[in-house]
């Protein structure tokens, strides 16, 4: 008998000062009851790579296989699963509709293998970026806080209190 799976749902957003240019990723993992938020930067990276990267760090801290639903304003993050861009990538040996070989596939690699690691069961979830959705509200904010400290402790790279973010959510 199979026991019934956990139902987390996953919040997620990324940012960037510049695209590229210092960026910022932020979740909340929310199940039941129980929060967890969690946040962090990178240098001289990308707004897609924010997003992608902040899912996998959320998929990261789950301990068991779990019944997973991802909410972004990511349509790049969101569109690879629920389009099957990612299937298609994967079977022309990650190659773009194109020919040419598919932007930032090192993290759609660790994304699937985080994902396939534990099993999880995925849903992928658009949600409209800057509409007063409180989580990605929420994420949004962790994300810009992340480069702005990241900022504040490399002052050569950018003022931490007068930055641009950029976003690539529609």
């Amino acid at each position: 008998m199979s026991e019934a799976l956990k139902a987390v749902d996953i919040f997620t957003d990324g940012a960037c000062s510049g695209n590229p240019g210092p960026g910022g990723w932020a979740a909340i993992l929310r199940y039941g009851q129980h929060e967890l938020e969690i946040s962090g930067s990178m240098p001289q990276t990308t707004n897609n790579r924010m997003e992608v990267f902040a899912c996998i760090s959320a998929l990261g801290k789950l301990k068991t296989r779990c019944a997973v639903t991802v909410h972004s304003d990511s349509a790049y993050l969101v569109n690879a699963f629920n389009d099957h861009w990612i299937d298609n990538w994967q079977k022309r040996g990650w190659k773009n509709s194109e020919g040419k070989p598919v932007e930032n596939q090192d993290l759609w690699r660790l994304l699937l293998l985080t994902i396939n690691k534990k099993g999880h069961v995925m849903t992928f979830h658009k949600v409209k970026g800057h509409s007063n959705h409180p989580e990605n509200n929420r994420c949004d904010q962790m994300a810009r806080d992340a480069i702005k400290q990241y900022l504040s402790r490399n002052p050569d790279l950018g003022d931490a209190d007068h930055f641009t973010v950029s976003h690539s959510n529609e």
